[in-house]
C-alpha cells in the first residue's frame, strides 16, 4: 500500500520526490530538447486518444502541425532587418521548402468564435446580473413571454441582448443543448451556470479548444520564462480512496464556482462602469483574459508502466 501524499503545484509527487534521494540513478540531467519532449509525449496523451476517437488519423495531423509551425515560425521567430523567406522558416522548423510555400499561400484558418456561442456567452451573463438575478447573481426563472412577465421574463432577456434573434429560437435551441428547461407554467429555468452545452459538439468543442489553448499558453510562457508568470497552480495527491477524491470534487466544484461567479460580476461591474465613465478601449488596445477551474482524477497508475508504455515486451524464450 502507498500512503496518500501530494504537493501543490509544480512539485513532483511525493513518492516519486523521495525515491531520487535514495536512488542515485534516479537524478539525470538530458537536454532541454529530451527533456521537453517526454513531457510533450505525457501531455499530448489525452488529445491522440481524443483523434482518434473521432477519426483523425495521423496524415491529417501532421498537416495540421506543418501549418502550425509555418504560422508560428513567420509571426513569432523573425530576424530584425530581414526577410522572412521560405528558405528560411525551411530551415527553422524542418519542413520542406514546397510545402512551407505551399502552406504560406494558404488562407488564414477560420478560428471565429460560432455566432451561438458568442451570443450564448453574451445572454447568460445578462442572466446572471440584475433583475434578471437575485443580490448573489443567480438567474431567476422567467416567465417565457414578456405578456406575463413584464420586463422580467426571458423573452426581454433576450430582447435586451439582441432584438434581431426571436426568443422562442433561442429556447428551442437551448432545451436541446440542455442549457435551459421550460416547464408546463411556461416558466424558464437556466440549468447550467455558464454555456456549457451539453449537447452540441461543435459548441463544446469551442470550449474544449478556447479553454485548453489558454491553460496551455499561460503554462508554455511560464516554461519559456519569456515574462513575469502567470498564476497556474494545482493541487495534486494519489493513492486516495475513490470515495474521498469524489467528495473532494465536488468540493472544488462548489469553491471553484464561487469564485468563478465573483470574478464574473466584477468583471462585468468594471466594464459597465467604464462604459458609464465614457471610457472606450479599442479592439487593438484592449485585453482579454481567462481564469478556469477544471478537476481530474483516474486511477493510480505506477509511473513505471508510464515510463515502459510503447516499448514492446520481450519474446518468451
Amino acid at each position: 500500500m502507498f500512503p496518500a501524499c501530494g504537493n501543490i503545484t509544480h512539485m513532483l509527487r511525493c513518492d516519486t520526490f523521495l525515491h531520487s534521494f535514495t536512488d542515485p540513478t534516479a537524478v539525470t540531467t538530458p537536454s532541454t530538447s529530451e527533456t521537453l519532449l517526454k513531457v510533450l509525449r505525457q501531455a499530448l496523451r489525452p488529445l491522440v486518444r481524443l483523434m482518434l476517437a473521432k477519426g483523425i488519423a495521423y496524415p491529417q495531423l501532421i498537416e495540421l502541425l506543418k501549418s502550425l509551425y509555418v504560422e508560428l515560425a513567420v509571426r513569432d521567430f523573425p530576424v530584425p532587418g530581414k526577410d522572412q523567406t521560405d528558405s528560411r522558416i525551411s530551415l527553422l522548423t524542418g519542413i520542406h521548402r514546397k510545402d512551407v510555400k505551399r502552406l504560406r499561400a494558404l488562407p488564414p484558418a477560420d478560428e471565429r468564435v460560432p455566432d451561438t456561442v458568442s451570443f450564448g456567452m453574451r445572454l447568460i451573463n445578462a442572466w446572471q446580473m440584475p433583475p434578471f438575478a437575485d443580490e448573489e447573481g443567480m438567474p431567476l426563472p422567467l416567465p417565457r413571454l414578456a405578456s406575463h412577465g413584464g420586463e422580467l421574463s426571458f423573452e426581454t432577456l433576450v430582447t435586451s441582448v439582441s432584438k434581431d434573434i426571436r426568443s422562442r429560437a433561442v429556447l428551442d435551441e437551448w432545451t436541446r443543448l440542455g442549457i435551459a428547461s421550460v416547464d408546463s407554467d411556461n416558466i424558464v429555468t437556466l440549468m447550467t451556470d455558464a454555456f456549457v452545452p451539453h449537447q452540441g459538439f461543435a459548441e463544446k468543442a469551442f470550449y474544449f479548444g478556447h479553454n485548453l489553448h489558454d491553460h496551455a499558453a499561460a503554462a508554455a510562457s511560464n516554461l519559456l520564462g519569456e515574462r513575469a508568470p502567470y498564476l497556474e497552480r494545482s493541487v495534486q495527491y494519489s493513492h486516495l480512496p475513490a470515495s474521498v477524491v469524489q467528495a473532494l470534487a465536488k468540493d472544488a466544484e462548489g469553491s471553484g464556482m464561487r469564485l468563478l461567479k465573483t470574478l464574473n460580476r466584477k468583471a462585468q461591474t468594471a466594464g459597465m462602469a467604464s462604459q458609464a465613465d465614457g471610457e472606450t478601449v479599442s479592439a487593438e488596445a484592449g485585453q482579454r483574459f481567462t481564469f478556469g477551474i477544471y478537476f481530474y482524477a483516474d486511477d493510480a497508475v505506477d509511473e513505471a508502466v508510464v515510463e515502459t508504455a510503447g516499448v514492446p515486451p520481450e519474446e518468451n524464450p
